[in-house]
């Protein structure tokens, strides 16, 4: 951990206090904490904040160490400070499992140097000192000192080599709930996000780009758009230059782009469609990527795609021997063998994020300075794409983080910014630069669109005896060849296959296991009844042969706490009380390092699915913050419910055939589960993901309620895709 000091830092007025209350001058103890001669701290929270309410929890566990009171505690979001912060971004659910050991130290690094404080000033030893609820104590003199008052002489001190870490029977924070600490400024509507940001003198930007996936820029006529009133400018430009190395966030469906500069957005809206722009065929390109350190060749096809091509191709290959991935025992032989072989085919389509705030991004960038400001997942790799496209040195680029309204990846991929950027640049301006709904939906970085076959083989007693998995996408496979049920089957064999595509795509909440789940956990419902057994009870006979005698030894889910969520989930939900429901489907999945259980009841009435009631069971650790944790389970749920039934994204000749939500269909308020349950497996384990995990197996818990329903198996995602 690096510490940043600094004797006196300049005090910023928080949001909500009083004139009077304001500090006069602030201690900053280390990077993470400022101590105010009041006793007031402000904790700095890192990591960029997307709803998941990571700016509560972070610092939570700062103020845990730091053995605070917490209605002294003010949050603030960090700026991008690689110096003193580490992996400041947003993704892979990662924020409180990378974060656990330097949170806490950067709290408990400070109460120590501020108990040495006190011993120093008290001539009495460190070990007699003791610091609880933001007081300091020497119990045998009676002497006490508030943090504010040794807060000064604290920031003076030399940091400390070692210091002891709670045990966790000893939180008195962490494990309690605590309010979102935007919460008053979210339901009172202030300035929080991108959108929010008005700065005087600002311009608007917004981009035309081609219209369809394998199109560029040929040739525009901006007469009658640089005519109307407000406008300032209109011009092409590139996001990123010829032989510039893009990192793995510098995906962009379309490099160079017509932009429209004004006054106003009204005024830039109305000018967009008075630009006149040709657009021509792509050809075939290849172009190297700098993929975390790994160089990597790219080929996008030319070519202007559908989906009703890729539905055909995908199910070709399905068919196909795809390349083997892991090959456990001799599944060839079983299934030429078998008694009985159970096979089925799955898809899902390509899905938009949709994020509730579209892509935006405020810029003002000088000869010798960039400011940047906005919603971004990535601020670390995105601080470096910047610097490089202007030409500015990386430490003239600064980059403010506001709040998200919603990212689920889309937001990891920051050509926005780098957009942003350039336009204020060539403008000499600052400039906010905004894409429309339509823009956002029609630019690209989609979920994928996937195909997995799944085969059982079953001897003559209807027991399994070979599985066989193989999958893979447009332009990517989804198959996680190590996760459960290999290593629990003698005979086992995963292959996949991908598609070149020039449309492109990216991480979408839970990555490639948002759809394989469903898939797999669907199959196993299907083969459960196949062998005439309970689907739970099936999981759990598979995870006890993982568990006492494992095949192979890359297996990558531990199959104890996987057991443990299904046993929680049958618990709570009653699942063996012979209480059911018009349809009831179960489902388990383990990702970003934590284990998920649902189970959904739903009935289908009058042809449209409702969903009475979910119950979730969740192994992530420790939770740090109860209520934030339930809802973010509630949240994934509901997003995943909502995708299993209704949403897709098609193309024809290479145009999105959905521009916005009167075509795109996303769960509605009234569609949402009437109640869901969520339930946490206690436990001393390190915090591990929870943004993700409670998303990718509702999908087959809600196909597999819809067959218990309807009698009738539900494979091609989404399972009600007409628009309502």
């Amino acid at each position: 951990m690096m510490l940043g000091f600094s004797w006196l830092a300049g005090c910023k007025p928080t949001a909500g206090m009083k004139a009077s209350e304001l500090p006069k001058e602030w201690f900053e103890i280390n990077g993470f904490l400022k101590i105010a001669p009041d006793g007031q701290v402000t904790i700095m929270s890192p990591n960029p904040e997307i709803g998941q309410n990571v700016k509560t929890s972070m610092p939570m566990l700062v103020a845990e160490e730091l053995d605070i009171d917490w209605k002294q505690v003010v949050v603030e979001q960090a700026p991008l400070n690689t110096s003193i912060f580490k992996r400041q971004l947003a993704g892979g659910s990662q924020s409180i499992r990378a974060s656990w050991q330097s949170l806490r130290m950067a709290g408990a690094t400070a109460r120590q140097m501020l108990r040495e404080a006190a011993a120093q000033a008290w001539q009495v030893p460190l070990s007699e000192v003791t610091a609880k609820q933001g007081v300091l104590q020497h119990v045998a003199s009676g002497k006490k000192a508030s943090y504010g008052e040794m807060a000064s002489a604290a920031a003076k001190l030399e940091v400390p080599k070692e210091v002891q870490l709670k045990n966790s029977q000893d939180f008195t924070i962490i494990g309690t709930s605590k309010k979102n600490v935007d919460g008053p400024k979210i339901v009172t509507g202030k300035p929080l996000y991108g959108l929010d940001i008005y700065k005087e003198g600002m311009l608007i930007a917004m981009i035309v780009h081609p219209p369809a996936f394998g199109m560029k820029f040929k040739s525009m006529d901006a007469t009658s758009a640089k005519q109307m009133p407000g406008i300032v400018d209109v011009f092409t430009f590139k996001t990123y230059e010829e032989g510039y190395s893009k990192s793995a966030f510098d995906n962009t469906a379309f490099n160079e782009l017509v932009v429209v500069v004004g006054k106003s957005t009204w005024e830039v809206m109305n000018a967009k469609k008075a630009v006149r722009v040709e657009w021509e065929p792509i050809s075939d390109s290849t172009e190297e990527m700098d993929l975390f350190g790994r160089k990597m060749t790219v080929r996008t096809p030319a070519g202007l795609e559908s989906s009703e091509t890729h539905q055909a191709k995908m199910a070709e290959m399905g068919s196909m021997p795809g390349k083997v991935v892991r090959r456990d025992g001799n599944p060839e032989e079983v299934f030429a063998n078998a008694a009985r072989i159970l096979e089925r085919n799955y898809s899902a389509p390509f899905l938009a994020h949709n994020t509730m705030e579209p892509m935006n991004f405020f810029a003002n960038v000088t000869a010798d300075k960039a400011e940047l400001v906005g919603p971004i997942q990535t601020p670390e790799f995105l601080e470096k794409s910047a610097a490089a496209r202007l030409g500015l040195p990386l430490e003239k680029v600064d980059i403010q983080m506001t709040r998200m309204g919603g990212g689920f990846g889309r937001r990891l991929y920051g050509h926005f910014l780098v957009e942003a950027a350039v336009i204020s640049q060539r403008m000499k301006a600052p400039v906010k630069l905004v894409y429309t709904r339509e823009d956002d939906m029609t630019f690209g970085t989609y979920r994928p669109s996937y195909y997995a076959t799944y085969r059982a083989a079953l001897d003559a007693n209807n027991r399994l005896i070979g599985f066989h998995v193989r999958a893979g996408g447009v332009p990517e496979s989804p198959l996680a060849a190590n996760r459960f049920p290999a290593g629990a089957i003698d005979h086992y064999l995963a292959e996949e296959w991908t598609i070149e595509s020039n449309i492109t795509v990216g991480a979408f909440r839970a990555p490639r296991s948002n759809f394989i789940a469903a898939a797999e956990q669907s199959f196993l419902d299907e083969l459960a009844e196949a062998m005439g057994k309970d689907p739970i009870t099936l999981r759990l006979e598979l995870l006890e042969r993982a568990k006492k005698n494992p095949v192979g030894e890359n297996n990558d889910y531990d199959a104890a706490r996987y057991a443990g969520v299904l046993e929680l989930v049958r618990e709570k939900s009653g699942w063996d009380k012979g209480i059911v429901p018009q349809g009831r489907g179960v489902a388990a999945y383990f990702c970003h390092n934590s284990y998920v259980a649902n189970v959904v009841d739903l009935e289908v009435k009058e042809g449209q699915p409702i969903v009475h009631k979910v119950y979730c069971a969740v192994d992530c650790g420790i939770v740090v913050n109860p209520d934030a944790a339930i809802n973010l389970s509630e949240g994934g749920l509901v997003d995943g419910i909502g995708h299993a039934l209704y949403s897709s994204l098609t193309f024809k000749d290479g145009v999105p055939q959905q521009r916005n939500f009167d075509q795109y269909r996303l769960i509605r308020h009234g569609e949402a589960p009437r109640s869901i349950e969520v339930h946490f497996v206690k436990n001393d384990t390190d915090p591990t993901g929870l943004g993700e995990p409670p998303f990718p197996p509702v999908f087959g818990a809600v196909a597999n309620a819809l067959y218990k329903a309807t009698g009738k198996r539900y494979y091609h995602q989404p399972f009600f895709p007409a628009i309502g």
